[in-house]
């Protein structure tokens, strides 16, 4: 048997218990060790089946502690609005010489915003915005006439997420220097968010287990009732 990296061996903490969400976050806090500042991702088993188009789960919540991220942000918008988007400071704004420079393969951003009057441009992107998970869309805020508001929630602290095929969302809620109540409040926001985006095909228990996790360290399971799941 190959011999493990010092950093796994130098783990601590029982990763088979389910622990209160504070606990957790210490935990995880703990065993980030790496250089940078680690991210925390919190991962969120769902009883879902994202087959069925009644029971798939979208959404987007602004975290109270914000996420720690320099989120880059391209707004496709004209005149005003482009103006509006630049004063918030969004990083690219445009619309066909913008649209241009992304099909070229520009992609130098982490979100993308757009007026409804632009989707038709930005629709010949979907593609390439598509498979990033970057493609603007009404049921998160990225489509819409108010771009202003919405490069400040993306800066803020606004996640997106999203349920994938095995009925697990994955998202990052912080950095392992934020303290653990900043981060225990992240965590208790994005459950609220998710309970409130409970499909009408769900049936039975909505969220089955979640776990958290650092970029570079063992997971710990959350004792769901510790968040008020």
């Amino acid at each position: 048997m190959a011999k493990q990296p010092k950093r796994i061996t130098a783990w601590t903490g029982d990763r088979d218990a389910a622990h209160s969400v504070e606990a957790a976050i210490a935990l995880v806090k703990a065993n980030a060790k790496a250089k940078f500042d680690e991210t925390i991702e919190i991962s969120v088993n769902l009883g879902v089946d994202p087959r069925h188009a009644d029971q798939q789960v979208r959404g987007v919540v602004n975290l109270p502690s914000g996420t720690g991220r320099d989120v880059r942000v391209a707004v496709f918008a004209k005149d005003a609005k482009a103006a509006e988007a630049t004063a918030a400071g969004a990083e690219h704004v445009g619309a066909d010489d913008l649209y241009e420079k992304i099909a070229g393969g520009f992609m130098d951003f982490d979100r993308v915003i757009a007026t409804p009057d632009m989707m038709a441009l930005v629709g010949r992107l979907g593609k390439v915005l598509g498979p990033r998970g970057l493609m603007p869309n009404p049921k998160v805020g990225t489509v819409t006439p108010n771009v202003a508001q919405a490069v400040k929630d993306a800066k803020g602290g606004a996640v997106e997420f999203r349920v994938e095929k095995a009925g697990i969302v994955h998202a990052g809620i912080g950095k392992a220097s934020f303290t653990d109540e900043a981060l225990a409040i992240n965590v208790k926001a994005l459950i609220e968010a998710l309970n409130r985006s409970k499909p009408s095909g769900a049936k039975g228990v909505f969220i089955k287990r979640v776990g958290l996790s650092s970029t570079m360290g063992p997971g710990f399971k959350v004792d769901i009732s510790s968040i008020g799941a």
